[in-house]
């Protein structure tokens, strides 16, 4: 409907070739003057897809968009009217330059854009920041809410700021970057944010919208930040050593309507809080956030962990209830390639999908293990120490001990806790018969394992 498939003509169920990518008019191309690159050498290298426009990053750096775009009209007004075009254009205020990278929120765009020549060692150091697009929250970080049709520098972080910004992310009306000092590359990291802060996603401690970027004070100083993304009312990032913070809509998972939460836990949080109790997740890659919940990329990228609303399967967990706390994807986890190639057998063959049936086999009990865990205790089933006793030193696990002792050591909330996972499940569970048997089952267990007087 806003041209954000890239081509002119109706709604598409399968996949169609943008043909018209590269076949704009010379004069209005990015590479005009250069001769780095000829046409036919172009290539897509970064892409990104907002709420209704796409954008692209070329080989030699050009930004391209198409979809639901600001009008290209120089001039200014509060509330821009958007245009659709459904062909890809070059940005031409970044001809010459080289654009690293690029987000969109619902109606505006942050780009990371450096000098004609990168080079690795210095390309975040020497770059610029700039914004455009709707600003009635101040999501440009501008220091007003006027809206802009033309990239703008946003000037915290001009060339001779002292920080250099190595990552980018936008919320449905909010932006926050990633920065470090330039006389430390390699040191802390400092997290801005700005824009519209009702749900505390800019947290800051409180509900106000900002138009000027503004540190996440309540973070680590000495931290170094990995990665950051924004869901619709939501952000989160993930530190070099494994631990994640989130803040915003709904203790910062984002849009998670009819939570399960306690009285005294409900609500957005405004300042970063640790998800999972402060867990720490080995190997962090990434985090990605949706609409309404995150994605954690850990273990060097063959482990993954999902939480947020859980409605369409969007978690990767087998079902579709929402997770308040980091649970197991089913991923194939295919064993590590051995460096040196060799020869199959067929009695190998057999012992690997063997190992791969057990792994899968095991990958299910430790999410259920995580569900179970994770309900009561507000972190994930996922260290030695939270191995039952009786399982560790006898290899015997007897359940009506370790159960009594579980809710004899549970604090209110615990059991509160508990007792939402054990209604939402009820609750799911259409067949009567099948209900009624796991309540006598869970009454059964309760019995077996109260004290005896």
């Amino acid at each position: 409907m806003d041209g954000q498939l890239g081509f002119d003509g109706e709604n598409s169920l399968a996949p169609c070739l943008i043909k018209n990518f590269f076949e704009q008019e010379e004069s209005s191309s990015s590479l005009k003057d250069s001769g780095r690159e000829t046409r036919s050498d172009l290539k897509v290298c970064a892409v990104k897809a907002g709420s209704m426009m796409s954008l692209a990053i070329d080989n030699v750096g050009g930004l391209w968009m198409w979809g639901n775009v600001p009008p290209q009209e120089s001039g200014s007004e509060p509330r821009l009217s958007f245009t659709s075009i459904p062909i890809p254009f070059p940005i031409p205020e970044f001809h010459g330059r080289t654009v690293l990278k690029v987000e969109c929120g619902d109606e505006h765009v942050i780009a990371l854009v450096g000098p004609g020549e990168i080079h690795k060692d210095n390309g975040y150091d020497e770059s610029v920041v700039y914004s455009w697009g709707n600003n009635h929250h101040g999501q440009l970080g501008l220091g007003d809410k006027e809206s802009r049709a033309k990239p703008q520098i946003v000037e915290t972080f001009n060339q001779n700021s002292g920080f250099a910004v190595y990552d980018i992310a936008c919320g449905a009306h909010h932006t926050t970057l990633l920065t470090y000092r330039k006389e430390t590359p390699k040191g802390p990291s400092i997290c801005w944010t700005f824009g519209f802060g009702e749900n505390g996603q800019l947290g800051h401690g409180s509900t106000k919208s900002s138009s000027i970027p503004e540190p996440v004070s309540e973070l680590p100083e000495h931290a170094y930040l990995v990665s950051v993304d924004c869901g619709l009312f939501h952000t989160s990032v993930v530190s070099s050593e494994g631990y994640v913070w989130s803040w915003g809509m709904e203790r910062g998972l984002g849009l998670c309507p009819d939570v399960s939460f306690t009285e005294m836990e409900a609500g957005d949080d405004s300042v970063p809080r640790k998800i999972s109790g402060g867990s720490r997740f080995r190997d962090p890659v990434q985090v990605s956030c949706g609409a309404a919940h995150t994605v954690l990329v850990a273990n060097g990228g063959y482990k993954l962990w999902s939480w947020g609303r859980g409605r369409n399967g969007v978690l990767g967990t087998g079902n579709v209830i929402d997770c308040y706390v980091p649970t197991p994807v089913f991923w194939p986890n295919e064993l590590k390639p051995d460096k040196e190639e060799v020869v199959p057998d067929a009695g190998k063959n057999s012992s690997t999908e063997e190992i791969k049936q057990l792994e899968t086999k095991l990958m299910v009990m430790e999410r259920y293990a995580s569900i179970l865990h994770g309900s009561i205790f507000g972190k994930p089933f996922n260290e030695e120490e939270d191995i039952p006793y009786s399982l560790r030193v006898s290899g015997y696990f007897d359940m009506g001990k370790e159960w009594g002792e579980i809710l004899e050591n549970a604090d209110k909330s615990q059991l509160m806790r508990l007792q939402a996972f054990y209604e939402d499940m009820i609750g799911r569970i259409k067949d009567k018969v099948l209900q009624r048997r796991i309540q006598e089952i869970m009454k059964d267990c309760l019995q077996s394992s109260a004290p005896k007087h």
